[in-house]
C-alpha cells in the first residue's frame, strides 16, 4: 500500500489549515472583551465573567447590557471600560457618560488596591456586586459580575 498519494496532497492542505487556525485565533482575540454568563437566571438577572481588554488604540473595552425584565423598567448596565461601571434608567443608543448624574452607581469606578477590587451597590431595586478576578492576559481585567433584584424595598 503506497502512502505517496496522501503525502503528496498534504502540502497543499497546509495553507488551508493555517488559514483556518489563524481565523479561529483572530475570532478568539476579538471575543475576549465579552460577557460570559454562568447563571441559569433563577436567582440573578445577570451573573458571570466580564473581561475589559486594552484595544489597539490603548483604550479598554466596554460592554452595555440592555435590561428588559418583566415587572421592571428597562435599564442599561455598563461594564467597563477598565474599572468603571454604570447603571442608567431606560435604554438609548447614544453612549452615556459614566461620570454624569444619571449614573445611579456612586462611585462609578471600583478602587483597586494590590490587584484586589470589590464593590457592591444597592440602588433602584438592584443589588450589583463586582469583584476583580484577575486576568489571563496582562492587557485584560477580568471581573465577576452579579446583578440581582434587591431584597430591600426601593423603586426604580
Amino acid at each position: 500500500m503506497s502512502s505517496s498519494s496522501s503525502s503528496s496532497s498534504s502540502p497543499a492542505k497546509w495553507p488551508f489549515i493555517s488559514a483556518v487556525i489563524i481565523g479561529c485565533l483572530g475570532v478568539a482575540a476579538i471575543s475576549q472583551a465579552q460577557f460570559t454568563s454562568i447563571s441559569d437566571r433563577s436567582q440573578a438577572l445577570l451573573e458571570g465573567n466580564w473581561q475589559s481588554c486594552r484595544e489597539p488604540d490603548g483604550q479598554y473595552s466596554e460592554r452595555v447590557y440592555d435590561g428588559k425584565w418583566p415587572g421592571m423598567e428597562p435599564f442599561e448596565l455598563h461594564m467597563g471600560p477598565y474599572h468603571e461601571f454604570a447603571l442608567f434608567r431606560g435604554i438609548q443608543n447614544e453612549h452615556r457618560d459614566h461620570a454624569s448624574a444619571e449614573n445611579l452607581l456612586k462611585p462609578p469606578t471600583v478602587q483597586v488596591v494590590d490587584n484586589r477590587g470589590t464593590q457592591s451597590w444597592d440602588i433602584a431595586g438592584f443589588r450589583l456586586q463586582v469583584a476583580l478576578a484577575g486576568g489571563s492576559r496582562e492587557e485584560c481585567e477580568s471581573w465577576f459580575v452579579s446583578l440581582k433584584r434587591s431584597k430591600s424595598p426601593s423603586s426604580f
